[in-house]
């Protein structure tokens, strides 16, 4: 593209681009000029929205975070309506979707996305942060709904939940796992702090 063409919604154009390149290519083949090339724009569009590729990217993370916390007032919403399992194993379904489980790669991959994103506040392995206190919230509105026993350890069901859906998902050359095996992971690990009906 003509450099001085008008490109609207030029961050959502370079976020598609690079989640592209992302999936087609992985995390090693993600530069700028491969995201400017993909967006089909000039290559000095990046740097004159983005201070550096890095920060670029910690942007790019920091959007699947907001949208994470979306995703966590919906989920929070749904206590108390249908099942436990599904509403987990969905959940855990659209979170960890080909885009996140590349995302996580790539911040693994680049120790300049790690120091912005730790600049930006954001601990541990972001994204997988969010998605467990997403899931920690869900639980602890079902423990308050009753469905979820009252000593349920929501603080080591969160993270179990989440880091086991994290390996069912996390290989990248693979079709994703199907619904009956993330049920079955659920099931699981859920279970046993599952209140027992009342007799």
């Amino acid at each position: 593209m003509p450099t001085g063409v008008h490109i609207h919604n030029v961050r959502g154009q370079l976020f598609e681009a690079a989640e592209r390149v992302l999936l087609r290519d992985g995390p090693d083949a993600l530069t700028s000029r491969a995201v400017t090339e993909e967006a089909n724009c000039a290559k000095g569009v990046l740097h004159r929205h983005f201070a550096d590729f890095d920060a670029f990217l910690a942007d790019l993370v920091l959007d699947r975070v907001r949208g994470i916390e979306n995703q966590t007032t919906t989920l929070r919403a749904a206590a108390g309506t249908g099942s436990m399992v599904d509403n987990l194993a969905d959940a855990l379904q659209d979170l960890f979707g080909p885009v996140t489980v590349a995302i996580v790669a790539l911040i693994t991959f680049r120790d300049g996305l790690r120091a912005r994103l730790r600049e930006a506040g954001l601990t541990g392995i972001p994204l997988v942060m969010q998605g467990t206190a997403m899931i920690a919230a869900y639980l602890t509105a079902e423990r308050e709904l009753g469905r979820l026993a009252g000593d349920a350890d929501v603080d080591t069901l969160a993270p179990t939940l989440v880091g086991a859906g994290h390996l069912l998902f996390a290989d990248r050359t693979s079709a994703p796992p199907q619904t009956p095996a993330v049920r079955k992971m659920v099931t699981t690990v859920i279970t046993s702090a599952l209140r027992p009906p009342e007799s």
